[in-house]
């Protein structure tokens, strides 16, 4: 192959991974072709990440000279994306695949993404210093302003679950919800730590659980929780649908 190829495996659901292909792109076109960008919805093709062993979203795998080399998961501050990007770039020209795309014609471009928001832009640049908690003041104060957008609301959701799992591995969260005596924090972790993984049934099971074995102020807190999981995953799952339902029959 000519070029190496950086497929990033994202999913609409999370502004992290969608934010993470935007900067990849733009990265792209920094290079000039050193590398070709491929962008995978694992919602859209989910045997993808399955062949290329993804468990969570994001997800960054090069392809060289046709084998992959896996190179991170989950949102990383921009200037370690530039370093990997770099350590990929050299292991690339050490197997031989040191080449440059041709320039794309102009009428042959793919269309433009749409451009983002005022709010989506210092969202992104807070999210891209590693400052989760900065990014979900942006939200709240936009939706202080537009209380009724529930874009904003689903957005402010997942970088909520962003900075609960920033620096925490999503496998270590789960084997802690799943411990004796786990207390009600580290059983929504788990919830959270399913959702980073891509298993949505799992994430709304172990919401539901919480919201079943507890009472009063925790289980208020853990039905509160388990809206923002809908939120994450969209209110139009088939999934969700089921999992309101369920709710409904335990609170009432």
């Amino acid at each position: 192959m000519q070029v190496p190829v950086v497929v990033v495996l994202h999913t609409s659901r999370s502004q992290a991974s969608t934010a993470l292909a935007g900067q990849l792109e733009t990265l792209a076109r920094e290079h000039a072709g050193r590398f070709q960008l491929a962008r995978v919805d694992v919602d859209s093709a989910p045997e993808v990440a399955q062949a290329l062993q993804a468990t969570a979203v994001p997800t960054v795998v090069a392809l060289i000279a046709g084998q992959p080399v896996p190179l991170f998961q989950g949102a990383i501050p921009a200037d370690k994306l530039r370093e990997l990007l770099d350590q990929m770039l050299e292991l690339a020209a050490r197997n031989g695949v040191a080449g440059r795309l041709a320039p794309q014609p102009a009428d042959e471009a793919e269309p433009a993404e749409p451009e983002e928001t005022e709010v989506e832009r210092q969202a992104r640049e807070a999210m891209e210093r590693g400052d989760y908690a900065a990014a979900e003041k942006v939200y709240d104060h936009a939706i202080a302003q537009n209380p009724a957008d529930g874009e904003l609301k689903v957005a402010r959701a997942q970088i909520r679950m962003l900075r609960r799992m920033d620096g925490k591995e999503p496998r270590a969260l789960l084997t802690a919800a799943d411990a004796p005596g786990a207390s009600l924090e580290d059983q929504l972790a788990g919830a959270d730590a399913a959702v980073a993984l891509g298993d949505m049934n799992v994430a709304l099971g172990r919401g539901l659980e919480a919201v079943r074995s507890h009472n009063g102020e925790e289980r208020e807190a853990a039905r509160l929780r388990l809206l923002e999981l809908f939120d994450i995953i969209g209110s139009s799952a088939p999934e969700v649908a089921r999992a309101r339902r369920q709710l409904a029959s335990i609170l009432y």
